[in-house]
């Protein structure tokens, strides 16, 4: 399969469900945030210590699942194409809490904001964050024009992995043995 087609070249591209759109269409800006986040956590997962093993194979499925949350936003609501994608669910959300409780069961209580950035593992975790947050907005928008419950699984899954990933920033400043940086008013 070549990597470039030329379909392309006139500013539209193809959703996963067939349709021919805008490349500016919000469903295909939503699923450029999606991917940013995922190359974001690619560039994290590059920087950790490889002996962080486990760390390593949670953000690998963390990226994993965010190819469905991309099929998902990848694909009109109409579409046939729905009943083929892996369901975004509570077990997904649920994963992530149980990853934040873990984490954060090692880290001092916080009593202050805190400044992204320390060890550079930390401050990916949090450029992360940021354009985990945006996609949420995003989707939530692109959400206003389809069935409540349809992308209910998705914004869920968003809204958690992004407290997840303040969470991780946190964790890898204290694996580095690098204090997060207090918010001096």
């Amino acid at each position: 399969m070549k990597t470039y087609v030329g379909s392309g070249d006139r500013g539209r591209t193809s959703l996963l469900s067939g349709e021919r759109v805008s490349k500016t269409h919000l469903r295909v800006e939503v699923c450029g945030d999606v991917d940013e986040l995922n190359s974001v956590l690619g560039a994290m997962v590059a920087a950790l210590p490889e002996h962080q093993g486990e760390l390593t194979e949670e953000i690998l499925r963390i990226q994993a699942d965010l190819f469905h949350v991309g099929a998902w936003l990848a694909t009109s609501p109409a579409s046939p194409t729905l009943g083929m994608l892996q369901e975004i669910g509570p077990e997904h959300t649920k994963a992530l809490e149980a990853a934040i409780d873990r984490l954060e069961g090692t880290l001092p209580p916080l009593r202050s904001f805190i400044l992204p950035g320390g060890h550079p593992t930390a401050a990916w975790a949090h450029i992360a964050r940021a354009v985990c947050r945006r996609a949420e907005r995003q989707v939530l928008h692109l959400a206003t024009g389809e069935p409540p419950e349809r992308l209910s699984g998705v914004i869920a899954y968003l809204n958690r992995l992004s407290d997840y990933l303040f969470v991780l920033a946190r964790y890898c400043n204290s694996l580095h043995g690098v204090p997060d940086r207090i918010w001096q008013k």
